[in-house]
């Protein structure tokens, strides 16, 4: 039994924005949304800049990026 993806809003297809990881049914990445945020765009104005998302999608994509960075670093020297 396959397992199910822990964040299934977010997909990687490879020859699709070169297999980024990104909103499905879209070519708007993970990346995409954090840099918007990281530059003080608000979930709302995305939203009205892109209609066909949710405001699920940007919580699809804040989960994943903490996912993915909740990882052991290398200690320091």
């Amino acid at each position: 039994m396959s397992e199910e993806p822990r964040e299934p809003k977010i997909v990687s297809t490879p020859g699709i924005v070169g297999g980024r990881p990104r909103l499905l049914g879209t070519r708007i990445t993970v990346q995409d949304i954090l840099g918007a945020l990281a530059a003080g765009d608000t979930i709302d104005e995305l939203l009205e800049d892109f209609p066909y998302l949710e405001r699920e999608d940007f919580a699809a994509v804040l989960r994943y990026a903490a996912d993915h960075l909740d990882h052991k670093g290398v200690a320091a020297e």
